[in-house]
């Protein structure tokens, strides 16, 4: 630990560089600024000692960085998995420049500070510090660093197949996650899956005039709006036929767990805004969160405001979180049926699906989980509260499809670190507990008993 206690100046200095990258992977026009980002990555991997880094092309996306330790045979091999990419930092509502490091009130504050640039430095700082301190590590890291996270990591499947051989480890660690609070760590070990898709609803070949056929031809946008609204019904719950088949039903002592230790209705009321909550009687809004699948409308398209005409064709983006037991094509099957049972035959729709992701879970009890649990005591001073989450990380599940090994979320995020929005910050005084969790975790694993 005091390798690493002696580098926090020089970590700092190291974070604030990888701040001022901006690697946004949404949009056009950024693919010098990740490529930099990419390589500054490596640069300072190989600077901890990871001399055997390099990038790897994508296919079409930034590359990815991938990084080797020294070899040390019969040891266990850790998988660290983290991402440079961004979300897009509009100056509105940012006190500074969103891609200027400035320490504020003991944060560090900067686009990409908690999500996911720090994290990633944490693990960095804990190899070099334990580089430093003996020589070499006392198990086997490859690390990989995604520049297309925010995005849904499209390229991310075909590069692990490609490289699943150098990346064989034997457990993997993704710190993308949050605790509770600065020294209430949270070890989380089960994530919803995502399934992104577009419905296109088309009426006439072309727009029309609204005076001469408003009343005579169904509109695309009306039937859309139509369709997304039978999505529910009155009691709040999906009302797609088979939309919740397979959703796995916690054991009793579970559940308890998670009214015990999860974030109450008035948490999450709070965290979301202060408007009322919404969903379905019964489960708890955590519950709803995590244990559910859950369906949302994210964007809507349709005809030119300018123009009074009645467009040919409406859109939108829907995202549904699929809940442990569920498998994602059995999700969009029953969605393609009940658009086809509800949509009249004055239009026509499509299905299109964007991205989809599995649920994932790696249960408590997996030893990689008690080295973890472990390693957050040592680092924080006390034992994590389990926690499942209802968001989604692509690479935890094609990490356990692909390479068929476990993967601790071995968090550091805060509730309050405003991740894809104004001022995201790093609580600092947490990256350094941050710093000294994963130095306990790497020498946790390294133990021959969890060989």
């Amino acid at each position: 630990m005091s390798a690493a206690r002696a580098a926090r100046r020089e970590v700092v200095a190291d974070l604030s560089r990888f701040l001022r990258f901006r690697s946004v992977s949404a949009g056009p026009g950024q693919a010098g600024d990740l490529g930099r980002c990419a390589q500054w990555l490596a640069g300072r991997l190989r600077r901890s000692g990871l001399a055997d880094t390099r990038l790897v092309p994508t296919g079409g996306g930034p590359p990815m960085v991938i990084g080797h330790s020294a070899d040390r045979p019969g040891r266990p091999h850790l998988l660290v998995y983290g991402h440079y990419d961004v979300q897009p930092a509009p100056r509105d509502g940012w006190r500074t420049d969103p891609f200027t490091a400035v320490v504020s009130n003991g944060n560090l504050v900067g686009r990409g500070a908690a999500d996911n640039k720090g994290p990633i430095m944490a693990h960095v700082a804990a190899l070099t510090a334990v580089i430093r301190s003996a020589g070499q590590l006392p198990l086997n890291v490859s690390c990989v660093f995604d520049g297309e996270e925010e995005i849904g990591s499209p390229h991310l499947r075909a590069a692990l197949f490609r490289h699943r051989h150098e990346l064989a480890a034997d457990v993997a660690v993704v710190s993308d996650t949050r605790i509770l609070g600065p020294d209430r760590p949270a070890l989380v070990y089960a994530l919803r899956g995502s399934i992104t898709f577009e419905i296109e609803v088309r009426g006439q070949p072309r727009d029309v005039h609204s005076g001469a056929f408003g009343g005579a031809v169904h509109n695309p946008a009306h039937a859309l709006a139509d369709l997304l609204s039978s999505f529910h019904g009155p009691d709040n719950r999906v009302a797609v036929a088979g939309f919740y088949d397979g959703v796995r039903v916690p054991v009793p002592a579970e559940r308890r767990r998670m009214r015990t230790h999860g974030p109450t209705d008035a948490q999450l009321r709070s965290s979301a805004g202060g408007r009322p909550l919404w969903g379905m009687a019964g489960p708890t809004a955590y519950e709803r969160t995590t244990l559910l699948p859950a369906l949302n409308v994210i964007s809507l398209r349709s005809g030119d405001h300018r123009v009074t005409a009645i467009p040919g064709r409406a859109s939108a983006i829907v995202n549904v979180r699929v809940a442990a037991g569920q498998d994602p094509a059995a999700v969009v099957e029953a969605l393609r049926g009940h658009i086809a049972a509800t949509l009249p035959t004055t239009v026509r729709a499509t299905l299109r699906v964007v991205s989809s992701t599995g649920p994932a879970e790696t249960m408590p009890g997996h030893p990689a989980m008690r080295v973890a649990a472990q390693a957050y005591r040592h680092g924080f001073g006390r034992s994590p509260v389990l926690l499942r989450s209802g968001g989604t990380i692509p690479a935890v599940s094609l990490m356990r499809d692909i390479l068929g090994i476990p993967v601790v979320l071995l968090g550091f995020t805060l509730p309050d670190a405003g991740i894809h929005g104004p001022n995201e910050q790093l609580n600092l005084e947490v990256f350094w507990r941050s710093v000294d969790t994963c130095i306990w975790f790497l020498h946790g694993l390294a133990r021959p008993s969890r060989a």
